[in-house]
């Protein structure tokens, strides 16, 4: 299974590109790279960006402007079957746990595997079979780029971060599971996240 690392996003709110910054020694786009290759994925970067291609293939948007939907339909253009999604901005999420959501799409055969934290789906670290594809295109023609309304009414795997934390034993993970979707969009955020 390909790993696609969603690094096309504007970073406004960063006021600097978010993929390059530094965070405990690494560059954001490193660290998810990184943890895709350790969780035995082929790393890919979703994106129209050319200047990180040096961390691994960049799969471009087929459409400008559509947001992680678009970066989500020009990947699943390029897999056989599914892929695993990680946005380059969380940088405090385990690999155990992407082991865990790979684990998961094995057993319920979901076109979509999407944790919740604290109740909320997270979209955007998730697993999606190519069979949406059709959906995604069809969203992003119409204007719509929300990841959620596509799968709304398919089959899909919602599961609780927190129940599954729980369940595990010996989970060895080195902070709580509402840390773990952390996401750096600001310099406050950044820095919040270095000194968890």
């Amino acid at each position: 299974m390909k790993g696609f690392v969603l690094a096309g996003g504007l970073s406004t709110r960063m006021g600097r590109d978010k993929a390059l910054l530094p965070f405990r020694g690494r560059l954001l786009i490193e660290h998810a790279v990184e943890l895709l290759v350790g969780v035995g994925l082929d790393p890919h970067i979703a994106g129209s960006r050319p200047d990180l291609r040096r961390f691994a293939p960049i799969v471009e948007d087929l459409h400008s402007g559509a947001g992680p939907l678009g970066g989500i339909e020009a990947a699943l253009s390029n897999v056989a079957e599914a892929a695993l999604f990680l946005p380059v901005d969380l940088p405090l999420l385990p690999p155990e746990f992407l082991r865990l959501l790979l684990a998961r799409v094995g057993l319920t055969g979901a076109a979509a595997t999407i944790p919740t934290i604290a109740g909320q789906p997270q979209p955007l670290c998730a697993v999606y079979s190519r069979t949406l594809l059709p959906r995604i295109s069809a969203a992003l023609a119409q204007g719509d780029g929300k990841v959620m309304r596509v799968v709304t009414g398919l089959r899909t795997d919602l599961f609780s971060v927190e129940s599954v934390a729980t369940a595990q034993e010996n989970f060895g993970l080195p902070s709580p599971p509402h840390q773990w979707f952390t996401n750096v969009n600001s310099p406050d955020d950044l820095a919040r996240a270095g000194t968890a």
